[in-house]
């Protein structure tokens, strides 16, 4: 499994340039297969900050090749301005973790904007404030803003359900009922276990590292036979709701980023639940082959059902809004897990350079042993 990560690696490093839009100074918004053609759709200040974050683990040569010539700080402080005038949380918050990681020397200006849209209480996605409070606390230990963070680790801490060891998909407070507001997914499982991972090596808040060990706990205990990170989950139970899409990023990166952050954190190892799901990627069982195409040079998005308007999902989401133990029956001879969705996108590849960084051996040196 070494060796899938290396493979991995050098796809996303050789993905990267072909995503990245110099004359804007920002990454696409994708890469997507149409007639048999690879296209370039849209930008995305949000993935450029994802894909800086994980630039910032490679050498200063290889990450100005990927820009077009441009560097990490000309392309951050394109972020920094657009940060100004953005009421988009989740780009400020990663613009100021890349310009923190990057040691920007308008960092400063990132900090003030994101203190001006008060993420410890307006209403913003747990994703969101996540990563919030992971921009204040990932750079080694180094807290920008300590009462800051203190009040985002509050309310990151606020949306975390001790039965079920998962945290909601809205804080308590931000977003009224749905038949959907019990519904949490694999990204707001994975963000507060990194962020709360990063604040207590930062300040030592032992009840932030009990939410993060619950959580990651429970997400481990909850994967798929053949090492699939499952999509959505019931915050109430933990039951999961609807498996797929099961994503390739959550299995190469995101998955791997919050549970080696926690074994930086405290040491405890879930190095056997990331292989598993390493190896899902590979060999998917839902598909023949894998969705690492070499021939390509790309990793596809996921594989998913085959189904009109994500009708699984909702269906699985209101049947277990009206009793927690009610599911849909059927829908894997219905609607069959077997498309694979032909995009990569540029924050995929981020966030793998970022799980994976070159100072990093994988999963250290005994875990494939």
């Amino acid at each position: 499994m070494h060796d899938v990560v290396h493979q991995l690696r050098a796809l996303a490093l050789a993905a990267l340039p072909r995503m990245y839009r110099p004359e804007e100074r920002l990454f696409a918004f994708r890469l997507r297969r149409k007639n048999g053609a690879m296209a370039l759709e849209g930008v995305s200040a949000r993935y450029t900050a994802i894909a800086l974050l994980g630039l910032a683990g490679e050498t200063e040569e290889t990450a100005t090749g990927i820009l077009g010539g441009q560097s990490p700080h000309e392309v951050c402080e394109g972020l920094i301005e657009r940060a100004q005038e953005t009421d988009d949380l989740g780009e400020v918050a990663l613009t100021l973790w890349a310009a923190r990681v990057l040691q920007h020397p308008r960092a400063e200006a990132a900090l003030d904007r994101l203190r001006s849209m008060r993420p410890a209480e307006a209403r913003y996605p747990t994703v969101e404030v996540a990563w919030a409070l992971s921009a204040l606390t990932a750079q080694n230990g180094e807290v920008a803003d300590a009462a800051e963070a203190k009040a985002i680790a509050g309310r990151l801490l606020a949306s975390f359900h001790e039965h079920s060891a998962l945290f909601a998909h809205w804080p308590a407070g931000a977003r009224g009922l749905s038949f959907r507001s019990h519904v949490s997914c694999f990204a707001d499982l994975v963000y507060p276990i990194q962020a709360l991972s990063h604040y207590y090596r930062a300040t030592r808040c032992g009840e932030a590292l009990e939410a993060a060990r619950a959580c990651a706990k429970r997400m481990c205990e909850l994967q798929g036979p053949d090492g699939q990170w499952w999509w959505h989950y019931d915050v109430r139970t933990s039951r999961m709701i609807e498996g797929y899409p099961v994503y390739a990023v959550h299995q190469v990166a995101m998955a791997p980023m919050a549970l080696l952050a926690l074994r930086e954190a405290c040491g405890e190892d879930h190095s056997e639940a990331v292989a598993k799901g390493l190896q899902w990627l590979v060999d998917p069982p839902e598909i023949p082959g894998s969705l690492i195409d070499e021939e390509a040079g790309i990793i596809w998005r996921k594989v998913a059902r085959r189904e009109p308007l994500k009708a699984s999902r909702g269906l699985q989401a209101l049947s277990s809004s009206l009793h927690p133990a009610l599911r849909v029956p059927g829908l894997d001879l219905v609607f069959r897990p077997t498309f694979v969705d032909y995009e990569s996108r540029p924050y995929e590849m981020g966030w793998i350079l970022h799980a994976w960084p070159r100072s990093r051996s994988p999963l250290g040196a005994r875990a494939f042993t």
